[in-house]
């Protein structure tokens, strides 16, 4: 089986352009199964069925993952068997009408303005990493991005002169953001005086370096999140997805078109978007009840 997951991850990297981390993930999940299948002596994709899959996910949930987590090993387990069929490897799919578990609907929970504020402006030293920290933290809000793509935009990326930056997100997909003043003052400040003491003779194109002159990594933006926020006297977790959650919803409080947002996310469906006006949902009660004669 381990030669068919390896045909597929190359297929997912070569020809779907998808992430390295979507790939580990996948890949993790596929073994997962193999393992577990080899254990029950099924030791090739072609003797696979919809009982195995099947009792393989209860096997999963009794073993204490989460709905969330069970849902993307089921994908990983149809889109590989997809795969698989399409190429004539397997007689039938196996995994055609796998069930998905339904997920508890959750929305984002974004930081106030206030507490943003006070984020972004927390790394206030003059050392070369506090002033990257606080340019980090500028542009995460500013342009909502994702963590994968704040560690992966490069020099060649940013157009200051035009204010815009270019971000490759989910499925190699390009999109320009507008930088906005404040966070654009504070990359050129970062570019022009802090990046180049930490450039080393490794160091790539990419904006963001650690300490040793390399690229930065996602658990590493989430530790300085993490620290700034508790420096911040924030009392809840701040994860750095809730800066790109502040970023979608104070612009739609802010009267930010719908679609304009979708762009910027780079979100493929305006479904995925729509979440933003729920959550602004309690600042539209509270207007109502301010206005309203009757509120």
């Amino acid at each position: 089986m381990q030669g068919d997951i390896d045909s597929f991850l190359l297929y997912l990297a070569t020809e779907r352009g998808l992430s390295t981390n979507y790939q580990l993930s996948t890949r993790a999940s596929l073994e997962r199964f193999a393992g577990w299948a080899l254990g029950r002596e099924v030791d090739s994709v072609t003797k696979v069925t919809p009982p195995l899959l099947s009792e393989f996910l209860i096997s999963e949930k009794k073993r204490g993952l989460t709905a969330t987590s069970i849902k993307l090993e089921a994908v990983a387990l149809r889109i590989f068997f997809r795969f698989l069929t399409a190429r004539a490897r397997v007689p039938a799919d196996p995994a055609e009408k796998l069930p998905l578990p339904r997920l508890p609907q959750t929305l984002p929970q974004p930081l106030s303005q206030p507490d943003m504020a006070k984020l972004v402006a927390s790394p206030a030293g003059d050392s070369p990493l506090e002033i990257r920290d606080r340019a980090l933290l500028e542009l995460l809000y500013a342009c909502g991005l994702r963590i994968a793509e704040a560690c992966s935009v490069r020099l060649e990326n940013l157009d200051e002169e035009g204010g815009v930056i270019r971000v490759t997100g989910k499925g190699n997909k390009t999109r320009l953001i507008p930088v906005g003043r404040k966070a654009l003052e504070a990359l050129k400040f970062y570019l022009t005086n802090a990046r180049p003491k930490l450039v080393s003779p490794k160091s790539g194109g990419e904006i963001f370096l650690s300490v040793r002159g390399h690229a930065l990594t996602p658990a590493r933006i989430w530790q300085l999140v993490r620290h700034y926020a508790k420096i911040s006297d924030i009392e809840e977790a701040v994860h750095p997805h809730q800066l790109r959650h502040s970023f979608a919803t104070h612009l739609l409080a802010g009267g930010a078109d719908l679609r304009i947002i979708q762009e910027m996310l780079g979100h493929a469906s305006i479904a995925t978007t729509q979440i933003y006006t729920q959550v602004d949902r309690g600042q539209l009660k509270s207007i109502h009840r301010k206005f309203h004669p009757r509120g």
